[in-house]
């Protein structure tokens, strides 16, 4: 079948060399995610008209010599959290199905303005409140690497199921304990955590205003940085964004990394984690050296603090709750059981413990961010462990929360800690399942997470790769 699309690179060349069209690319998308979708169940819904008619625009742009970019005329994806609008923005709730926007989000703006072609919305855990990818309530999407139904990861999870699938070069995510990551890890592709206040979160259902963060799920490290670079900036709308200045993360994406120090951070980033997953992302390394960098270890106490600090765990809860508070209190039965038990222990954080709490994180922030003064990167596994079945995944029982806990820790710290990331591909399990290795660098410096990322990406020769799909093909599909 279809392998899918090529890079956001390659499409755009294949447009100025006329061997297809905007337009035509749209409809081939379209086709395949009707062939195959029904079995990823990565889209929630399409906006097949605006598609088009976005795709047309910038085909006739293209043919009257008016380029205005690398993304324009690409198709993409936005998470059900963005407002699209004059569609649904429910948050992964069939409560909120009745919310019809009446504006897109700013970062769907932004992204229309460069040229984007949106062909729909993606599949979210419910109120973006999970890392494992499930959805009770509108459903959950199945990773692409796995003939037998494994999770994708969340909260991103159809954003991240439908780039790995080759439905579309790039979608957009939100992250906030580790939601554009850790799916993008378990997919086997690229997952941009920006620094809060580089982009705006403006038409996006919030979980935690503390928290939340918007970025790029890509195929490469190239097409998250083409993405970001249009996406950061101040926005009125956006007060975390008032003081953005947006930085070029593109003049020296190819830069290299020779000079630049690299760490593993060994304070309780690499605790019990799988052994395939530990070996992959050790083995990157050996890359780094090899491309001249200074690779060393080094402990980072701050870490352990964070994730030990008295209160932790209900810090989004607590928010998330007083967002959706409503659907709480009228309608707690009808949410999905995970999401509703999770989250209402956030009721108990009492209001001095919560600003002791935030009050913490600033000291924690303040501290790491003075030891990590001359040091470029942090290496540390973007999970502890590989995709899993979603059999028995479906319930807020033990195994959920042990799941959902090792998915969460080390992307989570990212967030508590204000450091930037990016998730990138750096080897399969024997069982073919993608790992993923995150290289966490200071608040606002996007431009230097990517660049070691794409140098290694290059040298670790980690194609974009589609999963075989013929499987999604089959009359009779294995089910969770």
């Amino acid at each position: 079948m279809d392998s899918g699309l090529g890079t956001i690179r390659e499409i755009g060349g294949s447009f100025r060399r006329g061997e297809i069209t905007p337009t035509a690319l749209v409809e081939r998308c379209l086709a395949r995610i009707a062939e195959t979708d029904p079995a990823i169940h990565s889209f929630l819904r399409l906006t097949r008209d605006r598609a088009l008619e976005e795709a047309r625009a910038a085909e006739t742009a293209l043919k009257a010599g008016v380029d205005t970019g690398p993304l324009q005329g690409i198709p993409y994806a936005a998470k059900e959290l963005f407002d699209v609008l004059g569609e649904p923005s429910s948050a992964g709730t069939h409560l909120l199905e009745h919310r019809i926007a009446r504006d897109d989000a700013e970062a769907v703006r932004r992204l229309a303005s460069a040229g984007m072609v949106l062909l729909g919305k993606t599949h979210t855990v419910q109120l973006a409140y999970g890392m494992v990818g499930v959805n009770n309530d509108q459903g959950t999407p199945r990773n692409p690497w796995s003939r037998v139904p494994h999770a994708t990861g969340g909260s991103s999870s159809g954003s991240a199921a439908a780039v790995a699938a080759g439905f579309v070069p790039m979608a957009l995510g939100t992250d906030t304990g580790g939601s554009v990551r850790v799916p993008a890890a378990l997919c086997g592709v690229v997952g941009l955590k920006t620094t809060v206040g580089q982009v705006s979160r403006a038409g996006v259902h919030t979980l935690s205003w503390t928290l939340d963060s918007v970025g790029p799920i890509a195929r490469t490290v190239e097409d998250a940085a083409l993405v970001y670079q249009e996406l950061q900036g101040a926005d009125s709308r956006d007060s975390a964004t008032s003081r953005a200045a947006p930085r070029d993360v593109l003049s020296g994406l190819a830069d290299g990394v020779r000079g630049l120090r690299i760490r593993f951070a060994e304070t309780l980033f690499f605790h019990d984690l799988d052994p395939e997953v530990e070996r992959a992302v050790r083995g990157t390394g050996e890359v780094f050296r090899s491309l001249g960098a200074d690779v060393a270890s080094m402990e980072v106490p701050e870490v352990a603090e964070a994730w030990t600090l008295p209160k932790r765990a209900l810090l989004i809860a607590s928010e998330g709750i007083a967002v959706n508070r409503e659907l709480f209190d009228e309608h707690f039965h009808e949410l999905d059981p995970i999401v509703a038990l999770r989250m209402a222990p956030g009721r108990e954080l009492a209001a001095v413990d919560y600003l002791i709490l935030l009050r913490s994180i600033a000291d924690l922030r303040d501290r790491l961010h003075t030891r990590l003064h001359g040091v470029d990167a942090l290496l540390v596994p973007t999970a502890m462990v590989p995709a899993r079945p979603l059999e028995g995944l479906n319930a807020p029982t033990q195994d959920y929360f042990d799941y959902n806990l090792k998915l969460n820790r080390n992307a989570g710290l990212g967030n508590l800690l204000d450091l930037c990331g990016v998730s990138v591909p750096c080897g399969f399990t024997r069982e073919g399942l993608p790992i993923g290795l995150l290289i966490y660098a200071a608040p606002f410096r996007e431009d230097l997470a990517l660049r070691i990322a794409h140098a290694y990406e290059r040298a670790a020769a980690w194609p974009p790769q589609v999963p075989d799909l013929s499987w999604a093909l089959a009359p009779t599909l294995p089910t969770s």
